[in-house]
């Protein structure tokens, strides 16, 4: 197929989604009186994204041919000079992006068929996903502050709406609003870089802001010294800290688990949660003239890398396992982006999607099989009930890790690398956080793979049977676990076909896009970097020689060291000697009592915000709206008129000659009022 880069053509990409997305939510749904079954619902939505999936590699084709698009569909308003328009921007980074969430969020809607059947609500969730992909696609296709903004509110939208999917429940209900204020925060700073930039530039088109950076970075920011470039792209990294979960406002992501786990794939994997690394690479022209932005980038991904590797030790559910892998990973893409390393972030952020999908996805097929259980305790010894999801679960690891050859091994040492030759304020302990990061990954990923697949069963027992325990904990299903006798089953083709379709670039598409996209001219102007301040590419590119000798180099480095030394650490405590774990967690209890409170920043946030929030709103309502607003202007404007006329009153006696006394002196004033104004020899 071979279509112009058109208007027409980039349309239909995010509309194909809509429309599937709303013929299921009107017509498959109570809303439009459910004409339609789930069998037509999931076909227009599937064929919608799939229409998206094929035009968006037609376009990445294009793209690599060399033609580029960058023009207004239509304008929305005109305010004065300041023109607020609707437009995509379709270069290289655009490109990869629109196939990396039309794929993944194919997959998504394929494997939902076989993971959701049967659920209440079926239609109307297939409605939100495609929805969640139209969203996504206006966001990365954007060429405007505007529309990315409105990509950027419109997933987070969706996301509250997929998380809280199960509304029936109090917990569904507690994450969509948790994830849905923690990324209000983010979105406050957010929207101030963009009012910064908006303010100093007159526009808010990227080409036009684009062209303005060095003027912006000479500005100072009004009645301050401080640097108006430095504070915007704050700002705006404050945005990415929400969206893309960075510490601290990473608390909403680990409890957005209550949705379904398609839901988990799709926010965790290629969609919202990348959302602020495609954003910063994308602002690279602005974020390239602050190394204090950049320092600031690096030092939070820094922390987030580490600090959210060690709670995924930590969990007993096998769903927040993956979603705090998804936390430190996202660190990894925040710490590319510091040392200003764009499209290893992004090269990280492609090979994430595939392996971190098929995890998610292999960890729903696991619950499947387990007749919806999620704790790992109640698991085990699984390989030999589900080889297909066992070799899945077992290479989407090994991506993780970074196994040499494998997706991940690219992408992650790419990263060391790049932080290893940075000379950012910053950047020593950012070394120290991703290497130490390197075998604690291994360690939580082999945790949950040996305990899962292989060891003593430790399911089909009565204790592992209850149903009020995990109701309470709102997971998929009101029935959980197997009962004594049952035994797991291997999930349908509808759910492990995904599997495999997804294990495929988990582990071969670094291998053949490391050198174009890290080392070539595939990006090209669409990402910026200085080389004369921050040399890291340049760099990389002189120690490069093919993917062959990377991975064999990666024999000799500490790296791998850390790594093995990761998955032993997983096979002793957990296979060979699984009473030790016991004891560490014994031997080091502050420690663990600290993970296990994941260092007490949701009692924080209750305690200071949402508390401090509650008593604000009580001082304010009965201060404010009881005293001041009921209290002195509406009821004491009431008593007042009241007082008025209650004096007033006493003058209406009802005798004619107390009226006609009061006119006749009325007049008398009145007279000598005009005496004395207009003639002067009174006075």
């Amino acid at each position: 197929m071979q279509l112009t880069l058109n208007i027409p053509v980039l349309c239909a990409i995010p509309l194909a989604p809509l429309i599937g997305s709303m013929i299921a939510g009107f017509l498959g749904t109570k809303l439009g009186g459910n004409r339609i079954g789930n069998g037509a619902s999931q076909f227009v939505t599937i064929l919608g994204v799939t229409i998206a999936f094929v035009l968006s590699c037609n376009v990445l084709s294009q793209v690599m041919d060399g033609f580029y698009f960058n023009g207004t569909v239509y304008r929305w308003m005109q305010l004065g000079e300041l023109n607020l328009d609707i437009g995509f921007l379709i270069d290289p980074l655009t490109a990869t992006m629109m196939c990396v969430v039309t794929f993944v969020s194919l997959m998504v809607h394929i494997y939902t068929i076989g993971y959701m059947q049967g659920e209440e609500g079926y239609n109307r969730f297939f409605s939100y996903i495609s929805l969640f992909t139209f969203a996504m696609l206006m966001l990365v296709m954007s060429n405007n502050l505007l529309q990315l903004f409105f990509g950027w509110e419109a997933v987070g939208v969706v996301s509250y709406l997929l998380i809280g999917f199960y509304f029936e429940r109090q917990s569904a209900v507690f994450a969509n609003m948790k994830a849905f204020l923690v990324n209000r925060v983010g979105d406050f700073g957010f929207i101030l870089g963009i009012g910064l930039i908006l303010a100093s530039t007159g526009s808010m088109q990227y080409d036009v802001i684009f062209s303005q950076n060095t003027a912006l970075a000479a500005q100072t920011l009004p009645g301050t010294s401080w640097n108006l470039l430095t504070v915007a792209c704050i700002c705006l990294f404050i945005g990415a800290m929400g969206k893309s979960a960075q510490f601290p406002l990473h608390v909403w992501l680990p409890d957005s688990m209550e949705g379904p786990t398609p839901i988990s794939a799709l926010i965790h994997a290629a969609t919202m949660v990348t959302a602020g690394i495609f954003m910063v690479s994308r602002m690279s022209p602005l974020f390239e003239l602050s190394d204090v932005a950049l320092s600031f980038i690096l030092v939070i991904g820094s922390i987030t890398a580490l600090f959210m590797g060690f709670l995924g030790i930590v969990q007993n559910d096998i769903k927040r396992v993956v979603a705090y892998s998804t936390l430190s990973q996202l660190g990894y893409m925040t710490v590319a982006l510091g040392v200003s390393a764009y499209p290893v972030a992004i090269f990280h952020l492609m090979t994430h999607a595939f392996f971190k999908a098929l995890l998610f996805l292999a960890a729903g097929s696991v619950i499947l099989g387990m007749h919806h259980e999620q704790d790992m305790r109640k698991m085990g010894g699984l390989w030999k009930y589900m080889p297909v999801t066992c070799l899945m679960m077992l290479l989407g690891n090994l991506a993780l890790i970074g196994t040499p050859f494998f997706s991940g091994f690219y992408s992650k040492d790419s990263i060391i690398e790049a932080v290893a030759a940075s000379h950012i304020p910053g950047s020593g302990f950012a070394y120290f956080a991703v290497m130490a990061s390197v075998f604690v990954t291994a360690l939580y990923s082999f945790r949950l793979y040996f305990w899962v697949f292989h060891g003593k069963a430790r399911w089909g027992h009565a204790q592992s049977h209850d149903h009020h325990e995990h109701a309470e904990q709102g997971d998929d299903h009101a029935h959980h676990g197997l009962a004594p006798g049952e035994k797991p089953h291997e999930s349908p083709l509808v759910v492990t076909v995904p599997l495999i379709l997804l294990a495929i670039p988990s582990v071969i598409i670094g291998f053949y896009t490391i050198t174009p996209l890290l080392f070539g001219t595939y990006f090209g102007d669409s990402i910026f970097i200085d080389l004369a301040r921050h040399p890291v590419m340049k760099e990389l590119a002189e120690e490069f020689h093919g993917p062959v000798a990377m991975a064999i180099h990666a024999f000799t480095s500490p790296v791998l060291g850390l790594v093995v030394l990761g998955v032993l650490t997983a096979a002793i405590g957990y296979l060979w000697a699984p009473k030790l774990p016991e004891k560490f967690a014994q031997a080091f209890a502050p420690i663990k009592k600290l993970f296990d409170n994941k260092y007490y920043l949701d009692d924080f946030n209750q305690a200071v915000f949402a508390k401090g929030l509650i008593w604000v709103g009580g001082f304010l309502w009965h201060r404010g709206d009881q005293k001041i607003i009921d209290g002195f202007f509406v009821n004491g404007s009431a008593h007042t008129v009241g007082r008025f006329a209650g004096v007033i009153r006493h003058l209406q006696s009802g005798y004619v000659y107390h009226y006609a006394f009061a006119m006749i002196a009325g007049l008398a004033v009145l007279l000598a009022w005009v005496l004395y104004a207009y003639l002067p020899f009174v006075r």
